[in-house]
């Protein structure tokens, strides 16, 4: 099957958002490897179109207007670094709420008590992390959340003294779910994604991310890299927003892929996630992320975020968390792995493309300046308000 630029397949539905020069971000449908503008009152933006009963349909009537082609979208968005009014590629989301779920793989929960014991310490991971594995490593696969098991296994754990935070919504009938980032901020695929300068242990996390109506309805999927704090994290619980929510610290790409008749929740749930991270000083890493390992199902996580309990009129963008531990050494034996500047970081599944970043410092990536607000003047001024 052919495959197109950003790792793209040729059958796909796919959505996203560029940035055009001199008139700003325009809502694009791919056909047949072009980018088409498809904004018009009817969709004015990403959340509009998601809101929509019968997308295809949509699509089908708007003409739109030729762009450019998807390779040509691709060599712009890399030269955006060093001119930002150029055409780019941006997060293929807008006014939805950027949430997270947290500890829906038994792997990462493990990570998480870790990190919680080390305090942010990661000198002391590798000690810790023996310990932990040794009598837990083994025991949280395959237990459903909220299971009259994962209340046995709680009190095992309790006794043991090794009952967690992370353990309670990891096994526990409640999902944690934060929010990662505010509608708009998300950056998408060439951009550099943000470190907050106080940490110095710290990861990706790649992951997919569901695009949800404001219904709770499941529309499609994107790629995302939750970046993501240990260190910070580790020191307290509640420190979660600063660990998570920096500027560009959210990244989601590099299109949307809608749900249609080749391609389903069902292939979300088989996906495989590839990890690949490039350091400028000849570090290579790469692994890969089974969904089918995830301990909570996608509809549980939504149901839990959105419902009569908790709406999003605009929809949201949903993490869903990631298996991905961070344990391969980089520099000094037994403390893991944390980013150096100018990592390039490639998330991946062969369904939805691929998301490519650099790392950079939250203070030096551009800062986020459009908002909801510029976004409303924006399409008042075009007359698609």
């Amino acid at each position: 099957m052919q495959q197109h630029p950003f790792g793209l397949l040729s059958n796909g539905t796919y959505i996203g958002r560029v940035w055009r020069p001199g008139i700003g971000p325009s809502v694009v449908h791919l056909r047949d490897g072009q980018v088409w503008d498809i904004t018009c009152r009817e969709v004015p933006t990403v959340a509009a179109l998601f809101e929509e009963r019968d997308i295809q349909s949509v699509l089908t009537s708007i003409t739109g207007d030729l762009v450019c082609s998807l390779k040509e979208l691709e060599q712009s968005s890399l030269e955006a670094n060093c001119s930002p009014d150029h055409l780019h590629l941006l997060a293929p989301c807008d006014l939805q709420a950027i949430k997270a779920a947290g500890v829906t793989f038994a792997k990462s929960m493990i990570e998480r008590v870790i990190e919680e014991r080390a305090a942010g310490d990661f000198t002391r991971a590798a000690e810790i992390r023996e310990h932990v594995s040794e009598i837990i490593g083994g025991s949280l696969k395959d237990i459903e959340p909220g299971s009259k098991q994962s209340e046995q296994v709680k009190k095992v754990l309790e006794a043991e003294g090794l009952w967690s935070q992370y353990l309670e919504v990891g096994i526990g009938p409640d999902a944690e779910v934060f929010t990662k980032a505010q509608p708009l901020s998300a950056v998408g695929s060439y951009a550099q994604v943000g470190l907050h300068p106080v940490s110095k242990w710290n990861n990706p996390e790649p992951e997919i991310v569901l695009a949800v109506s404001s219904k709770g309805a499941i529309r499609g999927a994107a790629l995302g890299n939750d970046v993501n704090l240990r260190d910070v994290e580790g020191r307290s619980a509640l420190l979660l927003g600063k660990a998570k929510d920096n500027n560009a610290s959210a990244a989601i790409g590099p299109f949307i892929r809608v749900f249609d008749d080749a391609f389903t929740l069902d292939d979300v749930k088989q996906a495989d996630i590839r990890l690949s991270i490039e350091g400028t000083d000849g570090f290579v890493l790469e692994e890969n992320c089974a969904m089918s390992e995830i301990s909570r199902s996608p509809e549980s996580i939504v149901s839990q975020s959105i419902g009569p309990h908790h709406q999003y009129p605009d929809g949201m963008m949903l993490y869903l968390g990631s298996m991905f531990a961070p344990i391969k050494d980089r520099d000094t034996p037994g403390q893991g792995f944390t980013h150096k500047l100018d990592d390039t970081v490639t998330v991946s599944t062969s369904s939805l493309g691929e998301l490519r970043n650099r790392v950079s410092l939250s203070t030096e990536c551009p800062a986020w300046t459009f908002g909801a607000r510029a976004l409303m003047k924006n399409l008042a001024e075009r007359q698609l308000l």
